[in-house]
């Protein structure tokens, strides 16, 4: 059974039930929106075409050095993506809005950070419906801070991109992973004729290879993939489209989200591949990776066949950085049994659950005619909090007004011009206990400069900090926050600034802390009973320079 690691609640019988009682209602047009440029976006130009197609492809987990893209791979196979690469501009520095999925996902479809939506952490599956973000009235008395309490649905208040393109004549579809509510939250409900396999969990239902335990979905054929029979479902739906009408398609895959199970054919292909001296080295989850990239091509493949290539945009970004706290159980060509983390995000620090780069910094490829040059690499830093502006933008459709966003336009940065955002933020006030984890914190990217503030954790009820120049430093090795004062007050303003006019929910300080039981070398630890988890070294401090 596949446990929702951050909550570590399952998907039970109960919930299943009551999800099957639930009927599926249709969202009716909002109205049309009023074709206009965006106002308040950075340097952005006018649209190509205001009927473009546009296919968003989501990868769940998927981690910076998971696929060729951002430099060669000793077992990763992703042409597909490669393929996609050749026909637009591949970023180097883009970054999901969270560490975690559902926060991700709902900037994405907002254009606002989770510090404004109130999404911060992955439990839309759960059973308690709850639209606000709070702080937690209790913490451990070895935690400086209170944690916040995460809202579990996007509120259908937003004017979803689904929404706005769906009124603009656009036929609209979601496929795969959703995991921000069921109904009255579902993709039916935030701008989207159709929605498959319509499932609220956090990942493929069970297994990636049928039998599966979805709702009122079944394999088609034993062993069937969901990556497989996603991509003919989405293909079926492409054809299905009136001729001429424009169609905003959701490809968000499950892969390579737990659990940790492929294709035994591929699963051997790669283990005549590992190295196990690598810091990638599960034929696993190497599998799993390739029907993600299968799928993908699967798509490429009917956009060409329809000879639509010229009037379809293609997005494609994971939702967060690689996993890096699963272990896998493998085996070796010959027969010896070895445990791995799923995968390595190296050079970069940390993984999935952490505000550190391995944590938020993902692949991206943009192809949108017109705009966008074949093969073509920038390294612009963008956010998923972009596309919302961005696609709007090209597609002429105005943003509501009264509506703020977080995300920038950048469409100059699709075509290559010189193009720099003022700054990027990152909220995520939990503190999962995974490799490379830190207190509830909260980060700022101004230009190469990196400063995360921990909430408390300094002296006397201050905060703590971080501070990187990751131009020179992108493993976040060195913490320049000693040396360089006046730059962290700085960044740290910039911080202060956000939160108040997001009207963010914010951690505060535990009122029940005990100095006797705080342990800050065990920051950074994992501590959820992994084998293979490194030990705390003896005096090991959070706020060390390093």
């Amino acid at each position: 059974m596949e446990v929702n690691f951050f909550y570590k609640y399952p998907i039970n019988k109960q919930m299943i039930t009551s999800m099957k009682n639930h009927r599926l209602k249709f969202l009716k047009c909002v109205g049309a929106c009023t074709v206009a440029m965006i106002a308040g976006q950075a340097q952005g130009e006018a649209p190509t075409s205001k009927r473009m197609n546009i296919i968003f492809i989501l990868a769940d987990d998927l981690g910076w050095r998971d696929c060729t893209v951002n430099g060669p791979s000793a077992l990763y196979q992703t042409p597909n993506l490669e393929r996609l690469a050749r026909r637009g501009v591949t970023f180097s520095h883009a970054y999901s809005a969270s560490p975690l999925c559902s926060p991700t996902r709902s900037s994405i479809l907002t254009g606002q950070t989770p510090a404004r939506t109130g999404i911060t952490a992955p439990v839309g599956h759960l059973p308690a419906v709850i639209l606000k973000p709070s702080v937690m009235p209790k913490a451990q008395p070895g935690d400086k801070a209170l944690q916040c309490q995460s809202a579990t649905r996007l509120d259908t208040v937003n004017s979803t991109l689904g929404k706005l393109i769906k009124a603009n004549g656009y036929a609209t579809a979601h496929f795969g992973k959703w995991h921000l509510g069921s109904e009255p939250y579902s993709p039916l409900q935030q701008g989207f004729d159709v929605d498959m396999p319509h499932w609220p969990g956090p990942g493929p239902a069970g297994s990636y290879v049928a039998p599966w335990r979805f709702l009122n979905f079944k394999e088609n054929y034993a062993a069937e993939h969901i990556e497989d029979r996603m991509s003919q479902e989405a293909v079926k739906w492409l054809r299905s489209i009136k001729k001429n009408q424009p169609f905003y398609m959701n490809y968000w895959q499950f892969s390579v989200h737990a659990p940790f199970n492929a294709k035994e054919k591929l699963i051997e292909y790669y283990r005549n591949k590992i190295d196990t001296t690598q810091a990638q080295r599960s034929s696993t989850y190497a599998a799993m990776v390739h029907s993600m990239d299968d799928a993908i091509g699967t798509l490429l493949d009917e956009v060409d066949r329809q000879g639509i290539a010229g009037q379809t945009a293609i997005i494609f970004i994971a939702d967060n950085g690689g996993n890096m706290y699963d272990h896998l159980k493998e085996t070796t060509r010959d027969g010896k049994e070895y445990t791995t983390f799923a995968t390595s995000n190296a050079p970069l620090r940390g993984g999935k659950a952490t505000v550190f780069e391995g944590g938020i910094r993902v692949p991206c490829i943009i192809v949108w005619p017109g705009i966008t040059k074949a093969g073509t690499h920038s390294e612009a830093m963008i956010q998923t909090t972009d596309f919302y502006p961005t696609i709007l933008a090209n597609l002429g459709i105005a943003i509501p007004e009264n509506y703020p966003v977080d995300g920038y336009n950048i469409t100059p940065a699709m075509a290559g011009k010189t193009w720099m955002r003022k700054s990027m933020f990152t909220y995520f006030p939990h503190a999962p206990r995974v490799p490379d984890w830190l207190p509830p914190a909260v980060d700022v990217h101004v230009g190469d400069w990196k400063l995360i503030r921990l909430f408390y954790q300094g002296e006397n009820g201050s905060h703590g900090y971080f501070l990187y120049n990751l131009k020179d430093d992108i493993g976040e090795k060195n913490n320049l926050a000693a040396k360089y004062p006046e730059k962290v007050k700085e960044m740290d303003q910039l911080i202060t600034n956000y939160l108040k006019e997001a009207k963010t929910v914010v951690p505060l300080p535990n009122p029940d802390f005990d100095p006797t039981k705080y342990h800050p070398e065990l920051i950074g630890i994992q501590t959820n009973g992994a084998k293979g988890a490194r030990k705390a070294k003896v005096g090991e401090k959070l706020l060390q320079a390093e």
